[in-house]
């Protein structure tokens, strides 16, 4: 797969302003997450794992405890997930993940970031079934061969395991979704101290390819800022080729 995963673009937040948008997404993940699942990190897998990204990406604790205090009242915002499927420029293929209480506010918002782009929305299945849904673990090799180590762990575990890669110091575990649990814990288990660089379900593009023209560069950056400013965008996933 060529390493062809993306982290969060919110990742890269340096100011006050943008950090701000940072917890307030965590802070509304984890809401929906702990809502969903249950508000025990111990018991609620993928909390947990949200917890520790939201950490990584220096989320206060405050803002965390706030979040999963919110879904045990019961009350507050009723958020919903929302995935919308365009067009960028020269035809790449962009996939935006949502966690909505206004589907219409949220739609209205969206197609007019792609219009500003000079992109277009497209409708639901339009662009989805030319990206792999993936649960992805990515973590330091440590100058030891682990990708055999990491395959029979795997497998051992009875996990399906859809790709696994070891460039640049880093193995790459890719395996489906509905195998993001066991195959997390397979990895806790049979490596002491394990540290996630990527512990994710992303969507993965199945043919990425590169802009080249300098005007549809400047559109793509564009719609990427633009719906990274928006609240209700939690992730924005493509198929160019960085």
């Amino acid at each position: 797969m060529g390493r062809a995963y993306q982290n969060r673009k919110e990742s890269m937040a340096k100011t006050s302003d943008m950090k701000a948008k940072v917890y307030s997404k965590y802070g509304r993940e984890i809401y929906v997450c702990a809502k969903a699942g249950g508000f025990d990190p111990e018991g609620n897998l993928a909390l947990r794992s949200l917890i520790d990204r939201a950490k990584k990406e220096q989320v206060p604790a405050h803002v965390i405890d706030k979040a999963i205090d919110k879904a045990k009242g019961g009350g507050g915002e009723d958020f919903s997930p929302a995935l919308y499927e365009g067009f960028g420029p020269a035809g790449c293929m962009v996939l935006v993940e949502c966690l909505t209480d206004n589907p219409n506010r949220t739609f209205g918002d969206v197609r007019l970031c792609f219009t500003k782009a000079k992109s277009k929305l497209g409708t639901p299945g339009t662009v989805q079934h030319l990206f792999d849904h993936l649960a992805i673990f990515v973590f330091k090799n440590n100058g030891e061969d682990k990708e055999e180590a990491t395959l029979d762990a795997l497998m051992e575990a009875d996990v399906d395991v859809t790709d696994i890669e070891n460039e640049e110091g880093l193995i790459s575990v890719f395996t489906p979704t509905t195998e993001y649990a066991k195959a997390r814990q397979a990895l806790l288990d049979a490596f002491e101290g394990i540290e996630f660089e990527v512990d994710e379900i992303q969507y993965l593009a199945q043919n990425p390819a590169p802009l080249t023209d300098a005007d549809d560069i400047e559109k793509f950056e564009l719609l990427l800022a633009l719906l990274n400013d928006n609240d209700d965008v939690q992730n924005v996933y493509h198929s160019v080729e960085v």
